[in-house]
């Protein structure tokens, strides 16, 4: 996998993760942006299952480089559970992942794309 194809992967991967925290922010918090049914929810599972699907598609050597193995799966399912039953998907769940994995996963992200930058 090339250097630029991690890097459009980590950028859009932020990209994803600014939106889901712009959507926050305008909606005063996660429950409030979750319970908005007509823009910030369907905004707010379209970017995880975005995020899944583009971490998926990262060289598992790189996942583990960066140390996402786990996210990449957790993420992966994730996107499954939003794709496949979005009529049933538990809001607290998408709270839980959004209020504890968000920031670690922005971590490890920007880490990544930090490094493609340096050439490391």
């Amino acid at each position: 996998m090339s250097v630029d194809s991690i890097r459009a992967k980590a950028e859009f991967i932020l990209k994803m993760l600014a939106n889901i925290q712009t959507i926050i922010v305008r909606h005063n918090g996660i429950v409030a942006a979750l319970s908005d049914e007509i823009e910030a929810r369907p905004a707010m599972l379209m970017a995880w299952l975005q995020i899944g699907e583009t971490l998926n598609k990262i060289d598992t050597d790189v996942l583990a480089q960066f140390g996402l193995e786990t996210d990449a799966k957790g993420s992966y399912d994730v996107r499954n559970f939003i794709a496949h039953d979005y009529m049933g998907v538990d809001l607290g769940l998408v709270e839980m992942i959004t209020r504890n994995h968000l920031p670690v996963l922005h971590e490890k992200i920007n880490r990544m794309l930090d490094e493609c930058n340096t050439g490391v």
